[in-house]
């Protein structure tokens, strides 16, 4: 019999993704969705028309379809966590709705999987936010970037969290909820605090998916705002890099369960925005529109993955390197360019 895996956001770009994946490998997959998100719909159409007879589809609410939450739930050996409210902008014009999304629906989810008794293994998708601006630890600028001054390897788990806007708060909260809901009630759990993660399927619209979301715009002439000054640098992953870490944890769930994890680029794959700005006027042999913003709310100047323990404890590290990864962005955006202009013109 197949093992069920439960995708909570599954019509998220991650989601449809993962679902993907886990097909091919195999697996009977459950999508729970309410399909918010722009896009969301077209990936569900995108999954059910290749893979109909290999996964169901639940429309639900992490917040409010506690009933249809818990069935699903029963029926999984693992959920992955991935369902959420994903820009830092929208969490300060709206942090009810936020924290709600976030840590109230990452609660349910939690509280279906302790209730239904099979204990299934909980996958959460957090995120480098957790760690808050960090403006204690020392940069400086080389050419259009900064670097971490002493950090060679970047930031390790260990670092202390300062959760900073209201996004940052609600998955920090979630974060520490899934992580204690291991401790407390052994139900076993896997956070992955993820950096930039990027690829197909991915509907960026602009704070949502900052390297996804300049390509697109770059394609579809539509301006881009960089909040700061374009030189903040992050480690970025392409999306099939971040499944196969989801992989890595159910494979090693002894070792991996109630730990938290750095799962991005490393040292060895990051950008600037401006370098990715740079880049994609070399790929795209045009000049791109953009303009300078108000640095947001907790905005890291530099955020690098310090990735050594998922290498050794999850035998994981990334593959695909930026520029690889961002071509293949490219191509997806040139095959839907015309779904794309149409979305984005929504927003």
């Amino acid at each position: 019999m197949n093992k069920t895996i439960l995708i909570t956001g599954g019509a998220g770009f991650i989601g449809v993704n993962a679902a993907e994946s886990f097909i091919a490998d195999g697996w009977h997959v459950i999508i729970f969705d309410n399909l918010s998100r722009i896009g969301a719909a077209i990936n569900l159409k995108y999954l059910t028309d290749k893979y109909s007879d290999k996964m169901e589809f639940v429309s639900g609410d992490v917040r409010t379809d506690l009933d249809s939450l818990q069935q699903v739930v029963a029926k999984s050996q693992v959920v992955l966590h991935l369902a959420g409210q994903v820009a830092v902008t929208t969490s300060v014009v709206k942090p009810k709705e936020d924290f709600e999304i976030n840590a109230w629906g990452t609660l349910n989810v939690l509280e279906a999987a302790r209730q239904v008794g099979n204990k299934p293994l909980v996958i959460f998708a957090s995120t480098n936010k957790v760690y808050g601006g960090m403006e204690d630890v020392k940069i400086v600028q080389t050419g259009n970037r900064y670097i971490y001054q002493d950090l060679a390897t970047g930031i390790p788990e260990t670092r202390f969290l300062d959760f900073h806007s209201p996004y940052g708060c609600s998955k920090g909260c979630a974060d520490q909820y899934v992580r204690d809901y291991y401790r407390i009630y052994g139900l076993p759990t896997v956070v992955i605090r993820q950096s930039c993660i990027y690829g197909p399927h991915q509907f960026g619209i602009e704070d949502q998916g900052w390297v996804a979301w300049f390509a697109i715009a770059s394609i579809l002439d539509k301006p881009i705002t960089i909040y700061g000054d374009g030189k903040q640098v992050r480690d970025v992953l392409f999306v099939t890099d971040v499944i196969n870490a989801y992989k890595q944890a159910i494979a090693n769930q002894a070792t991996a369960q109630g730990k938290i994890f750095n799962i991005g680029g490393g040292p060895n794959f990051t950008l600037s925005l401006l370098e990715l700005v740079d880049y994609l006027q070399q790929k795209l042999n045009k000049k791109i529109n953009y303009q300078f913003s108000d640095w947001r709310p907790g905005d890291q100047p530099v955020f690098v993955s310090d990735i050594t323990k998922a290498k050794q404890e999850l035998n994981w590290e990334p593959k695909v390197a930026p520029h690889a990864g961002i071509d293949q962005i490219i191509d997806w955006t040139l095959a839907n360019r015309e779904i794309l202009n149409q979305l984005v013109g929504k927003n």
